[in-house]
């Protein structure tokens, strides 16, 4: 860690050194959020090619989103989608799955015997994902179809927040799926039709 920070000081901090300077001067000012998991092969900073300020970024096992529900309890996931949506005002949310996600894997098969405190319960929140991809005989097939199920459940969530389905209706707020494959680097956006479709790289490719 301490190697990589030597690194970005001397040439990453070089680069964008005004862009933090400007930024801790009048502060930021991002555009979108992305929900994403915390599985360390997916960094969406990466994949989108965003700069420091651009966006806020949440993430957690398998890119889930709670439905809305306030109490005294601690909700991390909530907490930030209500400071992105209600102080920062962001246009745009969202919901970055991925290929070869632990998280589904735990959905489908159980969580690893030492992952029980947390992760089952977590999971439990995109049981309807499981139960729609149980007529997929292909583990490998049923594993990616689940991963894009658990998109649109957390899409689903996203307008249990009375704030947010608001500013979506009122046409200040979008929200959208996205699946990355990381073996290929290929991402993959939902359509309204409900598919996902390769989204184009430069001239074209995918």
């Amino acid at each position: 860690m301490i190697a990589g920070y030597r690194r970005f000081r001397g040439a990453g901090w070089i680069k964008q050194r005004t862009t933090f300077e400007t930024l801790a001067e009048s502060g930021q000012q991002p555009k979108a959020l992305i929900v994403a998991c915390v599985d360390s092969r997916v960094d969406p900073a990466m994949i989108f090619d965003a700069a420091p300020g651009e966006m806020l970024t949440i993430r957690n096992v398998a890119n889930l989103v709670p439905p809305y529900a306030p109490d005294k309890a601690y909700h991390g996931t909530s907490a930030a989608l209500e400071l992105a949506v209600q102080v920062f005002e962001v246009r745009d949310i969202i919901v970055l799955g991925h290929g070869m996600c632990g998280g589904v894997r735990a959905l489908l098969h159980g969580a690893p015997e030492n992952a029980h405190d947390f992760v089952a319960a977590w999971m439990s929140i995109a049981e309807s994902a499981r139960q729609r991809t149980a007529h997929v005989e292909s583990p490998e097939a049923r594993q990616q179809l689940c991963e894009q199920e658990v998109i649109r459940v957390s899409l689903a969530n996203l307008r249990t927040f009375p704030w947010i389905a608001r500013r979506v209706a009122e046409g200040k707020l979008r929200l959208h799926g996205a699946w990355f494959a990381i073996r290929s680097g290929v991402l993959m956006t939902l359509q309204a039709d409900g598919s996902f479709v390769p989204a184009t790289g430069p001239e074209g490719e995918q």
